[in-house]
């Protein structure tokens, strides 16, 4: 048997089981800021020892995005909702690595088991978050600027008015979304970490968003250091006909069990 991938310093033997008995809460460490970076040199180990099989499953959830896609807003919704399913199922094949498995498409749904319903209610929380941030943000524009989009719509008939009235409605597009980012924020740091905690930990979907949303705030530095290799290895990823995604996607949801092992392992809250 191949010598598991260790990405952090927690020693094998002490992982917790796949499916461990759920628990109330978590605490999270607070790591260096290297470790960011750290977090991809760490998930390249993990993908390097299974290349065939992740590049096939990132196929494969190529064309069911596709699929899902075909269908109008129903596909969208299903996207979300299954997305943490998925998820669950990858985290679950970087586990299995870690301990020297092998990681097989099966992964990709391992997520349909015991923990089918709290991964869907974490999709769910999210889809339902992400439309209440749209309309707060929707919501925010048309009162403080809805009547100064009307006035600068009927400008546009004029040709000598309608340079600056485009401009106005750029600088209101912009602002509107620097406002959904900024409240969007708090929801992705919530979700980063949560698939985990419920496959990996046991927490019940709301306990693994909150405990989330803990851990990216108290490694602000590290998410930094990480989101610039990130944007890095993206551009990188975007030059030869986005083909470097192939090898990038499945390397992000590694990072993301990396992390998670730096942060949450042998952290638990008795």
């Amino acid at each position: 048997m191949a010598d598991p991938v260790t990405p952090t310093a927690v020693p094998t033997a002490a992982l917790p089981d796949p499916t461990p008995p759920p628990s109330s809460a978590v605490a999270a460490r607070t790591v260096d800021a290297g470790r960011g970076a750290a977090w991809w040199s760490e998930a390249w180990r993990l993908f390097a020892a299974a290349p065939g099989p992740w590049l096939l499953i990132v196929l494969i959830l190529l064309v069911l995005n596709v699929v899902l896609l075909v269908i109008p807003v129903v596909g969208h919704i299903a996207m979300q909702l299954l997305y943490p399913v998925f998820a669950g199922g990858l985290l679950l094949g970087c586990r299995a690595i870690d301990r020297g498995q092998p990681l097989t498409v099966n992964h990709l749904f391992a997520g349909f088991g015991e923990r089918t319903g709290p991964l869907l209610i974490l999709g769910l929380l999210y889809l339902c978050l992400a439309i209440a941030i749209t309309l707060a943000v929707a919501g925010i524009l048309l009162v403080f600027f809805g009547a100064a989009v009307f006035s600068r719509l009927f400008q546009l008939t004029d040709p000598f008015s309608a340079a600056a009235a485009v401009g106005s409605i750029l600088t209101i597009v912009l602002f509107g979304m620097l406002l959904f980012m900024l409240l969007f924020l708090p929801l992705f740091m919530a979700i980063w970490f949560a698939p985990a905690l419920v496959v990996l930990r046991g927490l019940e979907p709301w306990a693994a968003m909150k405990a989330s949303l803990a851990a990216c705030l108290k490694n602000v530095l590290p998410f930094l250091i990480y989101g610039l290799v990130g944007f890095v290895l993206a551009i990188v990823a975007s030059i030869p006909l986005m083909l470097g995604w192939l090898v990038l996607g499945p390397l992000t949801i590694a990072s993301v069990y990396t992390g998670y092992c730096d942060i949450f392992e042998d952290a638990a809250v008795s």
